[in-house]
């Protein structure tokens, strides 16, 4: 009898284990998920898009205003002109009190309604204050508008082959000191078998311009030197090769360092193709690109 009964309990106890096992591991995922935007709240709200921010700032506004509206039902008649447990009226006079637009209509009149008011009223002044530098620094994050090929070319150029990627500036500005690196990514296997992700910087033609206003042709020429040299497209894409390009430099219009990135994979990398013009003069003797054919390329003449 204590045998059986010992049985069933460590039968009991080995299905509780997965069951807490489940419930630790959920806990986990969640604690994971919330971990970033609760530890660094105020940078995942200027990183976030647009519309998430505008529907997460509606959320809040109604949230307050529900949870001052519940707390204005427990004045009992509190708020003059109120119909009593009208939740509406409770929810109306709250978005007046927080936007202190204050009609007249309905008015605290005990003194635990005005100490509700109170507290409403300053909660709405620090959220108009934080919002407002939310939305100031979300419209003021200067962002390079600098526009990157679809696709990579190599092609010769003085004879050597040559990767070519092409990058332009769609502002009417100059980007002042623009500096362009880029890097390989490929995976290799030490002589001790280990696999790693190895970065290769990539040198350039010219790495620099002083002032970038129009397009950039940047090119790589594919010498003994380069970790490119007599590998073909099925090598890299066997190891899963990838160009990462960034351009960096100072905006004259804010005065500030931005910057932009674009990574390339073998697919976007066309062999024995070259672009299309896109630089024109007008009859004013200005130049300007051709954006219509901006990531058009053409076959080289054999």
């Amino acid at each position: 009898m204590n045998r059986n009964r010992i049985k069933k309990q460590a039968n009991t106890s080995y299905q509780r284990k997965p069951f807490i096992d489940y419930l630790n591991q959920a806990k986990k995922q969640i604690l994971k998920h919330l971990k970033h935007p609760i530890s660094d709240l105020y940078h995942w709200l200027l990183i976030i898009s647009w519309g998430k921010f505008l529907i997460l700032t509606c959320l809040f506004y109604f949230l307050i205003n529900i949870i001052f509206a519940v707390a204005y039902l427990t004045t009992n008649n509190g708020i003059a002109n109120a119909r009593a447990g009208s939740f509406s009226d409770a929810f109306f006079f709250s978005v007046q009190s927080l936007s202190t637009i204050g009609y007249g209509a309905m008015y605290p009149q005990t003194i635990y309604a005005q100490i509700l008011v109170t507290c409403e009223v300053l909660v709405g002044l620090l959220l108009v204050a934080m919002m407002t530098g939310l939305m100031f620094a979300r419209f003021a994050q200067p962002k390079a508008r600098v526009l990157f090929s679809n696709v990579a070319v190599v092609c010769p150029f003085n004879g050597i082959p040559t990767l070519m990627l092409r990058v332009a500036n769609q502002r009417d500005n100059r980007i002042i000191e623009a500096r362009v690196k880029m890097s390989l990514l490929i995976d290799e296997v030490s002589p001790e078998g280990i696999t790693l992700r190895r970065f290769y910087n990539l040198d350039l033609l010219r790495s620099e311009s002083p002032s970038f206003r129009l397009s950039w042709l940047v090119m790589h020429p594919i010498d003994e030197s380069s970790p490119l040299y007599q590998k073909d497209a099925l090598f890299l894409a066997q190891c899963d090769t990838e160009i990462l390009v960034i351009l960096t430099g100072l905006d004259e219009t804010f005065s500030s360092t931005i910057h932009s990135r674009y990574l390339y994979k073998v697919k976007n990398i066309l062999w024995s193709m070259r672009f299309v013009d896109i630089l024109y003069k007008s009859d004013q003797e200005k130049y300007h690109i051709d954006y219509e054919h901006f990531h058009d390329v053409i076959a080289l003449d054999k």
